[in-house]
C-alpha cells in the first residue's frame, strides 16, 4: 500500500497545441483510411468554421477531459478566438477546471489499484487519474461561498459560472490556467445544463440547506433560452462536440427551439463529433450527425463523425486549426456581453 503522498506524486500535465504543428500530419491523414481520414476531414471542417466570417463556433464538452490533460487546449481556443460559446458537463468546468484554478492538481494513477485503499485515503479515481477528495471538498465549499455572496434568486448556469470567474478575479486570479477565467475575460459564455451534477451541486446543496427560505437556484430553462438567443444572434453556427451526452443534445436543440419561438434560424452549418460511443443502441451520445439532420438540427455537407478517443483526436484537430491561422482574422463575438444586456 502506498501513502497518500505517494499516490499523489505524479502530476497530470496539460498538452500545449502551440508546441506541436500537426498540419502536415493531418494532410497525410487525408490520404489514409478509417479514423485517420475522418479526423483529417474533421480538422479541415473546424478550420472552415474559423475561416467563415459569418460562423460562430460552439464547443461542446463531455467526459473527463480536463483531468486527462486537455484543459490548456480549450484555454488556447478561448484565448485565440477559436470558440465563441461553450456547453459542458459540470465536472469539466467545476471539478476539473475551477478545481485547478483554486490551486489543486490531478495526478497520474492506474486502474490496477486497490480502490478501497484509495477510498480510505480520500483519493478519488477517474480511470488512471487521481484526485484528492479533501481538496475537492474545498472546491465544493467555494461554490457554496459564491452562492452565499449572491442575491437569492434563480440564475442560469452561465450567470453562475460568470460569478465563478469574477471570484477568481477578485482573489488574485487563478492559481493555474483556467477555461472559466479565460472565458470570463474574453466574453465567451459557458453553459452547463446539468449544473447540479458536479462539485457545484454539492456547494449549492449546502447553500440551500443553510438558507432554506432565500437562496440561489439554477434555472435550466433560462440556460436553454440564453443559448437559443445566442443561436438567433449568431445565425450561422458550427458545433464542435467532444464526447456526447447533454451538451451535444442541448446545443443541437437550439435550432428546433428557434422554430418553437416562431423565429427563423438555419440548421447548424458545420458539425463535428469526436466520440467512442456506438450508434446501434439508439443512445444520444453515439447518434450520428446524419441522424440529427432528420430532426432539422444539423445541415448536411459539412458534418463529420470521428470515432476516436478525445485525448488523441482533440489535440491533433485543435493544433491543425491553430497552426493554419484562420482564427487570426475572426471578430470576437462577445456573446457574454450580449446576454448580460438581455
Amino acid at each position: 500500500m502506498n501513502s497518500k503522498k505517494e499516490y499523489l506524486s505524479k502530476e497530470i500535465k496539460h498538452i500545449d497545441i502551440k508546441k506541436y504543428n500537426t498540419v502536415a500530419m493531418v494532410e497525410d491523414f487525408s490520404n489514409m483510411a478509417f479514423q485517420a481520414r475522418n479526423l483529417a476531414r474533421a480538422a479541415k471542417i473546424y478550420d472552415q468554421m474559423l475561416a467563415d466570417k459569418d460562423c460562430s463556433v460552439i464547443l461542446c464538452l463531455a467526459g473527463s477531459l480536463f483531468s486527462a490533460g486537455l484543459k490548456d487546449v480549450v484555454v488556447d481556443m478561448v484565448e485565440n478566438n477559436m470558440v465563441d460559446a461553450i456547453v459542458s458537463t459540470g465536472a469539466i468546468m467545476v471539478d476539473q477546471d475551477f478545481f485547478e484554478a483554486l490551486g489543486f492538481k490531478h495526478y497520474k494513477g492506474t486502474p490496477m489499484v486497490d480502490d478501497n485503499d484509495l477510498r480510505v485515503k480520500h483519493i478519488d479515481r477517474i480511470y488512471d487519474t487521481y484526485i484528492d477528495e479533501d481538496e475537492l471538498r474545498i472546491c465544493d465549499m467555494t461554490t457554496a461561498k459564491i452562492a452565499d455572496s449572491l442575491e437569492p434568486k434563480p440564475y442560469s448556469s452561465r450567470e453562475f459560472i460568470f460569478e465563478m470567474g469574477k471570484y477568481l478575479e477578485k482573489n488574485g486570479g487563478p492559481k493555474r490556467t483556467s477555461v472559466v477565467y479565460s472565458a470570463y475575460k474574453h466574453g465567451v459564455p459557458i453553459f452547463v445544463p446539468a449544473f447540479s451534477d458536479c462539485s457545484a451541486g454539492f456547494g449549492l446543496l449546502y447553500h440551500q440547506w443553510h438558507n432554506p427560505k432565500k437562496h440561489v437556484s439554477l434555472d435550466s430553462a433560462k440556460d436553454f433560452l440564453e443559448l437559443t438567443k445566442v443561436k438567433l444572434e449568431a445565425k450561422e453556427t458550427g458545433i464542435l462536440m467532444i464526447g456526447g451526452g447533454v451538451p451535444k443534445n442541448f446545443t443541437q436543440d437550439t435550432v428546433v427551439a428557434t422554430d418553437i419561438l416562431g423565429k427563423e434560424a438555419p440548421m447548424h452549418k458545420y458539425a463535428i463529433q469526436l466520440t467512442v460511443a456506438d450508434e446501434r443502441d439508439g443512445a444520444l451520445s453515439g447518434s450520428t450527425l446524419k441522424e440529427a439532420n432528420s430532426w432539422g438540427k444539423v445541415d448536411q455537407g459539412n458534418e463529420q463523425m470521428v470515432y476516436c478517443e478525445a485525448t488523441i483526436g482533440m489535440p491533433i484537430m485543435a493544433s491543425y486549426a491553430y497552426h493554419k491561422g484562420n482564427w487570426k482574422g475572426r471578430k470576437r463575438r462577445d456573446f457574454a456581453s450580449f446576454l448580460n444586456k438581455q
